[in-house]
């Protein structure tokens, strides 16, 4: 798990907590901001996982390159 997945998941929870209560208190704007923050943290966890991805790619290559 890279940065980017962490920063990401504590993102999502943040959002989730903040989106949690504003529904509780009825705070319509700390409720979308929460929905924000989760769809943010959603993104750059994506993000994360997909640099992961490319890295490993990147190493696989190197490693088929070395054997021939």
């Amino acid at each position: 798990m890279n940065k980017d997945e962490l920063k990401g998941k504590a993102e999502k929870a943040k959002g989730y907590v903040k989106e949690e209560t504003g529904e509780a208190i009825g705070d319509r704007d700390l409720e979308a901001q929460g929905r924000d923050e989760r769809a943010a943290g959603a993104a750059r966890e994506k993000l994360g996982k997909a640099r992961e991805k490319v890295g490993e790619a990147v190493e696989d290559l190197g490693e088929r390159i070395k054997g021939e």
